[in-house]
């Protein structure tokens, strides 16, 4: 009957384009991956090329995109493009959604979601929940792959034929460009991403933190007999009644701590 060819012509329509039916609310979601290009750097003290990998972020409703080149997909550079994209858009999403990268999920499968224990600090820092893409489910993260291909066709293509000598180089032609794929006018819609960024995403968004977040680099420690930790090349004390046992530390950028039992007992 009727009913029946239209359940058979949506299911059709899905398969053809699995993003159909996704709905998006104000300030909700920003997707986020990598391109599968990369932008050669020519170090010059060296004379190695490097390949810089290309983040890309996009807000579900408005599609307000940003792009951050890194030297590596690591998580702690990962993590510092994050920070840039809330800096970004001046403010917060209250979900991310990453595709399933070592960065982000250590594991998604049928048994739970084991998140990177940076990124979980990120997300507790920042308030916001994280749904990585589903495996297998193109949907899911549709709209950063779109993001991704826009950007590849909108700005990695015309820095092709360029050389770069430094991250920070190409990261300034990369905020040129992304002006105007934001301003491009939308082919089924009136207005553009940065329209409707300002419009609809913005006034959403959590706001920003008093402090952004600096990436902690957290690891397990035996205190030794001398009751220090060793961490790079230094040495750090810890009370001396708890030789011989773990400590989780925390190392930023100007700050060393140590935990046991989840609670802070000394910082360097």
């Amino acid at each position: 009957g009727c009913s029946q060819f239209k359940e058979y012509y949506y299911k059709y329509k899905r398969k053809l384009n699995p993003s159909m039916r996704q709905t998006y609310i104000a300030g909700e979601k920003m997707f986020v991956d990598y391109s599968g290009l990369t932008v050669p750097i020519l170090n010059l003290n060296t004379g190695e090329v490097e390949k810089a990998q290309i983040f890309v972020s996009v807000l579900g409703l408005s599609g307000y995109t940003f792009v951050h080149a890194t030297p590596s997909q690591r998580v702690e550079d990962f993590i510092k493009s994050h920070v840039e994209a809330f800096n970004f858009y001046e403010g917060v999403p209250k979900v991310m959604v990453p595709d399933n990268l070592k960065s982000a999920i250590i594991s998604n499968n049928k048994k739970g979601i084991v998140f990177n224990d940076n990124y979980a600090e990120l997300s507790r820092h920042y308030n916001f929940a994280i749904e990585p893409a589903r495996v297998r489910k193109p949907q899911d993260k549709a709209k950063a792959e779109v993001g991704v291909q826009i950007i590849e066709r909108w700005i990695l293509a015309r820095l092709r034929h360029h050389t770069f000598f430094s991250l920070a180089e190409l990261n300034h032609c990369i905020k040129a460009l992304l002006q105007d794929v934001n301003t491009r006018p939308f082919k089924q819609f009136s207005g553009n991403r940065q329209e409707w960024f300002e419009q609809l995403d913005k006034p959403a968004l959590s706001r920003l933190p008093r402090e952004p977040y600096q990436y902690t680099d957290i690891k397990m420690v035996k205190l030794n007999i001398d009751y220090h930790v060793q961490f790079g090349e230094h040495l750090y004390s810890a009370p001396h009644q708890l030789v011989g046992e773990k400590l989780e530390l925390h190392a930023t950028d100007n700050l060393i701590t140590l935990y046991f039992q989840n609670k802070q007992i000394t910082s360097h």
